[in-house]
């Protein structure tokens, strides 16, 4: 009697076992479905890289810099002309 339990027991272990490897078969095969259908949907969108994006950020760093110099440049130059135009 003892041996028909562990068969049972053994028969019912066996079958969880490929229960478990099924579902993470299904779990793996739906996160590749999902990740290719958001890939899709994702390259559809025209969006951007992220090297894309640090690149265009640094160049707006760059031109902001190139901004404020320029700006201090001209209020200079606008000091010195209203400094020449004033009568001595």
């Amino acid at each position: 009697m003892p041996q028909t339990r562990n068969r049972f027991f053994d028969d019912v272990s066996k079958l969880m076992t490929d229960a478990a490897g099924v579902a993470e078969g299904a779990r793996r095969e739906v996160e590749t479905l999902a990740r290719s259908q958001l890939e899709r949907l994702l390259s559809g969108m025209d969006l951007v890289s992220r090297e894309e994006f640090d690149a265009v950020r640094e160049m707006a760093a760059l031109a902001r810099a190139d901004n404020e110099k320029l700006a201090a440049r001209v209020a200079a130059l606008e000091a010195r002309l209203a400094k020449d135009a004033t009568p001595n």
